[in-house]
């Protein structure tokens, strides 16, 4: 092992990734697994990015390191509207997915990486990989699971010569939740220079219909990322975007030189499919989609609730997370969550991530659970219709979901 660079040893694969790996291989053993681990979009991609990737399928040729001009402006024009700031294709990069241009991100910018506790599980092994020094403020339910704007002022004031890079996400992974005091921490950036990663990639699943982003309040300091994999249920086609406001240009020049040297460009005909996601309207699938997803995670919120299992009720994306604490004894078998996760899916087929690998303390039992085992293309179909959705039709249209809850509510039951 001496050839391996110490910041590499002994990692281990994204946790999302492996939980995924693991229920596959139950399942190819016979065995029925309730699916809640891996955070992946239940819908299938818009039928006209299919038959534009069918269309420019014969297209081989490398494309600019920042991505297609065409794709470029389109997401220029996108987050111009979205975002409010005058963006243009110089201020975009098209990367293989927004976690890609996240980790060249870390690697070009300087300093501390602040990171909420919980977050998305890939942020803080990116920085370790780079020997970047992570501060994690701690969140609670109390503040919907995000960063107080105080106490991001307070570690700041505590810092102030150091660089330092935020980086966000809300509608957010794990919880589900979204920040509701977006200007007061928008102000605290501003005040002390911060550079900002807004990763928006659940923005267009805000159960609200509304887009919300901090650059709403901080456009100079705030790099959007964003990308198809979540609200256009494209994860496998690996396409990220990166927008910048001209103020953080150099970073771009200096991401897109990195760019050059390691992935080159995306695969051009995904390029070219992905300019529909966004020069067309897509309201009525989006519609459908945030609709559905409020449905079932009510559904989950008001069963795990309803047995004293701890939650906030989900604004968007496909997450709840949940706090165990006061329905699971803790025993020689039970001390951490990653024990709760395991003792679940060895007594119930039941797969879900433990809280610990978002960045909580080990020893609180909450776990993070994905509601996205379903069949998204009959979903779609059911709300193309106006007919009100009622909740008998649950176990019809969710019916994994429905099953897995159930058998849950009744462990936990026996638990206590």
């Amino acid at each position: 092992m001496h050839y391996i660079n110490d910041n590499f040893r002994n990692i281990a694969p994204s946790s999302t990734l492996t939980i995924n790996e693991i229920s596959k291989n139950l399942e190819e053993e016979g065995s029925v697994i309730y699916k809640f681990g891996l955070g992946q979009s239940p819908f299938p991609v818009p039928e006209q990015m299919v038959k534009d990737l069918r269309r420019y399928s014969a297209k081989k040729d490398y494309l600019d390191v920042s991505g297609l001009l065409e794709l470029r402006q389109a997401v220029a024009k996108y987050h111009s509207k979205k975002n409010r700031v005058n963006y243009n294709s110089e201020n975009v990069l098209i990367g293989p997915g927004s976690k890609e241009l996240l980790y060249l991100s870390q690697m070009i910018i300087s300093g501390i990486t602040i990171l909420p506790a919980p977050s998305w599980v890939s942020y803080a092994p990116q920085a370790k990989f780079l020997s970047k020094r992570v501060e994690w403020i701690k969140c609670n339910m109390k503040n919907n699971w995000h960063i107080d704007p105080e106490e991001l002022a307070k570690f700041c004031s505590e810092n102030k010569r150091e660089p330092k890079i935020l980086i966000l996400n809300s509608p957010n992974n794990p919880t589900g939740t979204t920040h509701n005091r977006l200007e007061d921490l928008a102000s605290i950036a501003k005040d002390y220079n911060l550079i900002v990663i807004s990763d928006e990639i659940y923005a267009e699943l805000d159960f609200s219909g509304t887009y919300k982003s901090l650059s709403h309040y901080y456009p100079q300091g705030t790099i959007i990322s964003g990308g198809i994999s979540k609200w256009c249920g494209a994860g496998g086609w690996r396409l990220g975007t990166m927008v910048f406001p001209e103020e953080l240009n150099d970073l771009r020049t200096a991401i897109r030189s990195v760019s050059s040297e390691t992935f080159t460009s995306v695969s051009a005909p995904i390029q070219y499919a992905a300019i529909n996601a966004y020069n067309t309207s897509h309201d009525r699938y989006l519609w459908a989609s945030r609709e559905s997803l409020a449905i079932i995670s009510e559904f989950i919120f008001e069963e795990l609730s309803s047995v004293g299992i701890e939650c906030i009720k989900p604004e968007g994306g496909f997450y709840i997370l949940c706090d165990f604490s006061k329905v699971i004894n803790k025993s020689s078998s039970i001390r951490t969550s990653k024990d709760l996760c395991k003792k679940m899916l060895a007594e119930l087929n039941f797969a879900n991530l433990p809280g610990s690998d978002f960045g909580l303390p080990d020893d609180d039992l909450i776990t993070r659970m994905a509601f996205v085992d379903f069949d998204g293309s009959a979903v779609l179909k059911r709300f193309s219709n106006d007919k009100k959705f009622e909740k008998e039709e649950i176990p019809m249209f969710f019916p994994k979901i429905y099953e897995g809850i159930k058998k849950l509510v009744k462990w936990a039951k026996e638990q206590s």
